[in-house]
């Protein structure tokens, strides 16, 4: 894509709808006067009175405990430069969707036209007592020094500068990790920082922190190596002068265990590298330009470790690895501060989560099926689902043990329960799952293309790398579609079924249709007329291996859409009937809804064959189900109708499946609450458990629910799942978003890559 392209792309997605990428929502009842009335004049009175008495209450009746504000002057924005505080504020306002997406923090995001030191402190500190923590970005060195030890020293709420801690904290863990896997002690290691502003200072020091020796560091400069014979040192780097005879990065690097790239591009060459010391370590962390490719830098000697900022590259050093995670434990405490303590316990708890088991989910992000800790995979992934419940309580505990909690944790698993609801599915497994259909796209081919949304969805699919879209319909049609909505098409196949230029291909596909559907009444001149209806011309691609998947139903009828897969593509071996599953990203976390869209009145036999289908789907996106069997009644208290069905259905899976998670009937108020489940019926096989998968007696029941809560704005869907199929064909719901047509797409290309497997 070109870069007028790209810009106005960017510009659009920052424009449409709702300017900007953040809102704000109210969190409680307003509908009413009464609610209105507690909300403000006079009911807010009480709370207020409350503080008045106790600072610390403000945690308890206001927003504060999960408010942080991302503050800045723009005088370092990004690679921009000095761009002002207001250019900066898109940047501002993406790390407070990152802080929400991966943490769910809210944020305030606070531009500060100042750049004099006093008056920018003064006013940071007159707006502290808004927040529960304050995230400084974008502040030029020397600076952004100064005034964090400044507001840390007058302020009592955490306060962190992400562009000098962040890098230092994920760095480390990728240092330790590394030095393990060669067996070297990092106190004994020569250490060369090629780059000296506010992330090598901050880098350099924890390095330290954790046992590296200053003799054994040196730094580098825009002029070389910073050493003691140089008299244009600043104080913040006269502490790294070394005493060694050397002027430049060539020197330096010679014999060293680790290079510390955060710098420009390309100033580290191949025979620099191979001057290094046995099995190096390289960090080139430079954007988007590193100081060595990674291609060069493991072209340059067999024994190497390296990793780069990049996300398509193996050890990715990414700041949304920490920042989200270390105000999310110190908020929950009410800490004080974030000091060196905490920051450490980020740094142990990221290396030790990379030495764990990998998830299947991220182990295919990686697009390798046992990925295990190793010289290619000494960080977490960024989409590691697990992130959130290792690091916040390991940043939590260590600001406990360290003095600066004002609020004390008692319930570890509790809180990690607490911490897995806050995050719905949608935040981090499509994300997950977006970096895996990258690692290894597949052809999808999408019927519809002469919708706008599907005709955006397939373009912006293959712009990230997520599939390799194949469009079926007219292409003066489509190329006019694309041109009056913007949609770059460049380079993506288009079929035209009334032309298709490989006549061979239909007569092919007409001959294998005729002969699998003989006994279904399919003649050979009825199999070629069926090869002009876009769906089963798509489902035949994906029988045949032309493509790998299949997406429609963008305007179609869901049975008009589905019988063609049913026909040519058929059910798994031991199917009778194929399912469908919702994901809903709600308040209250991810649930999984089936049957949402195809079995209208479902036998018990049935309703077991749809739980067991959903049980298989929801484990492969990395979740483990515990399911509630839905009725108006429950255990047997009416023992006729649909409740009595729902039953039999019940104990066939505890026959069948006795390794599922499964019970009912039940009424959905006790399936989603384990207290109230527990209080009445204990004897239930998940008692005690949160259910997170919900099976409903009929179609009718399943889809109103689930649109009625998207449709309400409580929940965001991702589906509908189709369950059952030998290969991966999914239809849309009708009118389907951009968003959820990519959404499905990725879910697509996830299913070829395991079918394939």
């Amino acid at each position: 894509m070109s870069d007028e392209k790209k810009q106005s792309e960017a510009l659009k997605y920052h424009a449409e709808g709702r300017p900007g990428k953040i809102q704000v929502i109210p969190t409680k009842p307003t509908a009413t006067q009464r609610d209105l009335s507690l909300a403000y004049s006079p009911g807010v009175a009480e709370p207020c009175l409350e503080i008045q008495k106790d600072p610390q209450a403000a945690y308890k009746y206001t927003a504060k405990g999960n408010l942080v504000a991302v503050i800045s002057n723009g005088t370092a924005v990004l690679g921009l430069g000095d761009i002002g505080a207001e250019a900066g504020k898109p940047v501002m306002e993406g790390k407070g969707l990152l802080f929400k997406i991966f943490a769910d923090i809210d944020v305030f995001d606070i531009e500060v036209n100042e750049k004099n030191i006093d008056k920018f402190c003064e006013t940071v500190k007159a707006i502290a007592p808004t927040f529960g923590g304050i995230n400084l970005e974008d502040i030029k060195a020397p600076e952004c020094f100064e005034i964090e030890d400044r507001l840390k020293a007058e302020l009592d709420i955490p306060l962190m500068h992400d562009d000098q801690h962040g890098t230092a904290i994920i760095s480390s863990a990728a240092l330790i990790n590394a030095l393990d896997l060669v067996g070297k002690k990092i106190e004994d290691v020569k250490i060369v920082v090629n780059g000296a502003g506010a992330a090598a200072n901050s880098c350099t020091k924890l390095y330290m922190a954790l046992g590296a020796r200053l003799e054994n560091i040196v730094m580098c400069d825009s002029k070389g190596v910073i050493n003691t014979k140089r008299t244009d040192l600043n104080d913040r780097k006269k502490p790294f002068a070394t005493s060694r005879d050397i002027t430049t990065l060539e020197e330096a690097v010679k014999g060293a265990d680790v290079f510390l790239g955060l710098s420009k591009g390309n100033v580290l060459s191949q025979d620099m590298v191979r001057s290094m010391a046995k099995d190096p370590i390289v960090f080139a962390l430079a954007n988007p330009v590193p100081e060595i490719s990674y291609d060069d830098a493991m072209a340059s000697r067999p024994d190497i470790i390296c990793g780069t900022g990049r996300s398509d590259y193996p050890n990715q050093i990414n700041n949304v690895l920490g920042f989200p995670y270390i105000f999310r434990g110190a908020l929950d405490t009410h800490a004080k501060a974030i000091n060196e303590e905490m920051k450490l316990a980020a740094v142990r708890a990221l290396a030790d989560l990379a030495k764990l088991p990998v998830p299947e989910a991220v182990a295919i992000a990686y697009n390798k099926k046992n990925l295990k800790f190793g010289k290619d995979y000494i960080i977490p992934a960024a989409f590691d689902p697990r992130l959130l419940e290792t690091v916040a309580p390991a940043v939590a505990k260590a600001a406990m043990e360290s003095g600066v909690a004002r609020k004390n944790i008692e319930n570890w698993d509790e809180y990690k329960a607490e911490l897995r609801a806050r995050m719905g599915l949608d935040n981090t497994l499509i994300g997950n799952m977006t970096e895996a259909a990258k690692k290894n796209p597949k052809k999808v081919v999408y019927t519809e293309a002469n919708n706008a949304n599907t005709l955006s969805a397939a373009s912006t699919a293959k712009k990230e790398g997520i599939c390799i879209p194949i469009l079926l319909g007219n292409e003066e049609r489509i190329a006019k579609i694309a041109n009056e909505n913007g949609i770059d098409i460049e380079g993506i196949e288009i079929i035209n079924l009334r032309h298709d230029r490989e006549e061979a291909r239909r007569n092919k596909y007409a001959k294998y249709i005729s002969e699998k559907l003989a006994r279904k009444g399919y003649t050979y001149a009825e199999a070629n007329e069926k090869m002009y209806d876009r769906n089963y011309f798509g489902a035949m691609m994906v029988e045949m291996g032309d493509a790998d998947a299949m997406i429609t139903g963008s305007y179609t009828k869901y049975m008009e859409a589905i019988k063609p897969a049913i026909d040519i593509i058929g059910l798994r071996e031991g199917v009778k009937s194929i399912a469908a599953l919702n994901i809903l990203n709600t308040p209250k976390g991810a649930y999984f809804m089936a049957d949402t869209l195809m079995n209208d009145s479902p036998s018990a036999e049935d309703l077991a064959e749809i739980a067991a289908l959903t049980n298989r789907s929801v484990k492969l996106f990395n979740e483990h189900p515990v399911m509630a069997m839905l009725s108006y009644s429950n255990f047997g208290a009416d023992t006729t109708g649909n409740p009595c069905i729902v039953h039999e259905a019940v104990e066939l899976l505890h026959k069948n499946h006795p390794e599922m998670d499964v019970d009912g009937e039940m009424q959905v108020n006790f399936a989603l609450d384990k207290k109230l489940r527990h209080e009445k019926f204990p004897f239930s096989k998940i008692d005690g458990k949160d259910v997170n998968t919900l099976v409903f007696p009929c179609l009718n029941s399943a889809n109103i629910a689930y649109r009625m809560l998207m449709n309400m704005g409580i929940a965001e869907s991702v589906g509908p799942v189709q369950m059952g199929l030998n290969k991966p064909v999914h239809v849309l719901d009708v009118e389907a978003s951009v968003r959820d047509i990519v959404n499905m797409t990725t879910i697509a290309v996830i299913d070829a890559q395991i079918n394939a497997k």
